[in-house]
């Protein structure tokens, strides 16, 4: 049997740790993430245990790249780029131009460093973009082993959200797969099982024991709403004194989505940057009359309950905090993607 290195990664786009930390809990080793964002520091470092670099990846040369790695050890470069751009909100609105420069040079990058492993995480539509397949042909050009993506459920992965993703995985050593789902349809992770057992807390409130557990104040209109709103219902739920607006136009017809309640036994929807207010999607919590809390956010996107996103003694900051947990890869994905890493190079050493 032939020994083979154990896989050390540096995360691009790295964000709170969400993709980096799944991967370390699968057994890959982290030696840097890097950011944009000042904000993510505290949250990768405390959690991930590596170096943050706050940096622009345009900027980020081969060389710099390479430095980061430790040696002898399997390269694997990581990463979710930005996926606003790919968002069908962001095409409608216009969208900003620059951020496409950020897949293309994640492509560079690999290319020009030559990691023996490179997985990128995106929003599934991007599979349909010419951007992914230049994404594509960069690396089988390279000679990079890699198929076309594999759109995946995340609920089947143990994520407890209705949450599709595209996860794409290639290699300079031979084919490489994601492993197949540790759950099947039938059996997806739910919101119960997620968060029911956290403590109950009123919209506006918070826990004694965990700051993070806190919920948005609603409004006392959206307090009536909510009050009428069932799990898995919808602002039809409304007497038609709290129907907004908008319901009452054709176009406002066909979002059902906003202001509802989440089901204690099935996934959570898609947890977005605003999953902390009622109105902007079905965020409310199944029973309490509120929406999710930043604790419930996190634990859907399957960060442990114990994850830290700001220093103790900090205020809480809604809006920085939400845009983190958002943005994420929910960690179980990221533990999925590192256990397809450690079983192709298990592969490979046999």
């Amino acid at each position: 049997m032939c020994l083979v290195p154990s896989p050390v990664a540096v995360d691009l786009f790295c964000g709170a740790g969400g993709l980096a930390y799944g991967m370390q809990r699968a057994g890959v080793g982290i030696a840097a993430g890097i950011d944009i964002d000042p904000a993510c520091r505290y949250p990768f470092e405390a959690n991930v245990a590596a170096p943050f670099h706050e940096r622009d990846i345009s900027g980020v040369g081969p060389d710099e790249l390479a430095s980061l790695y430790p040696g002898d050890q399997v390269r694997v470069l990581a990463g979710c780029a930005p996926c606003q751009p790919f968002s069908s909100y962001t095409r409608t609105m216009g969208g900003d131009p620059d951020e496409w420069r950020l897949l293309p040079r994640f492509a560079e990058l690999a290319v020009e460093a030559r990691p023996e492993i490179v997985t990128m995480e995106n929003v599934p539509r991007l599979r349909k973009h010419p951007v992914f397949k230049e994404f594509l042909d960069a690396l089988g050009g390279a000679g990079y082993h890699c198929g076309a993506g594999s759109v995946v459920q995340c609920a089947e992965y143990g994520v407890p959200q209705t949450r599709r993703r595209l996860v794409l995985l290639a290699s300079l050593l031979g084919p490489i797969d994601l492993v197949r789902p540790e759950r099947d349809a039938g059996r997806p992770a739910t919101v119960r099982e997620t968060i029911g057992r956290l403590e109950a807390i009123p919209a506006g409130g918070s826990s004694g024991s965990d700051p993070l557990h806190k919920a948005s104040r609603l409004s006392d209109r959206n307090m009536e709403r909510i009050r009428q709103s069932a799990p898995g219902g919808t602002w039809r739920d409304w007497g038609d004194g709290l129907r907004a607006a908008c319901h009452a136009k054709e176009t406002g017809k066909t979002y059902p989505g906003v202001y509802g309640r989440m089901e204690w036994d099935r996934p959570g929807p898609t947890i977005t940057t605003q999953f902390h207010g009622y109105g902007t999607g079905r965020f409310g919590h199944p029973e309490q009359d509120r929406a999710l809390s930043l604790r419930e956010g996190a634990m859907l996107q399957t960060f442990p309950e114990g994850y830290r996103f700001a220093p103790d003694g900090d205020p809480v900051r809604f809006r920085m905090i939400a845009r983190m947990i958002g943005n994420a890869v929910p960690v179980r994905l990221g533990e999925a993607i590192g256990q397809s890493i450690i079983r192709h190079l298990e592969g490979i050493g046999r």
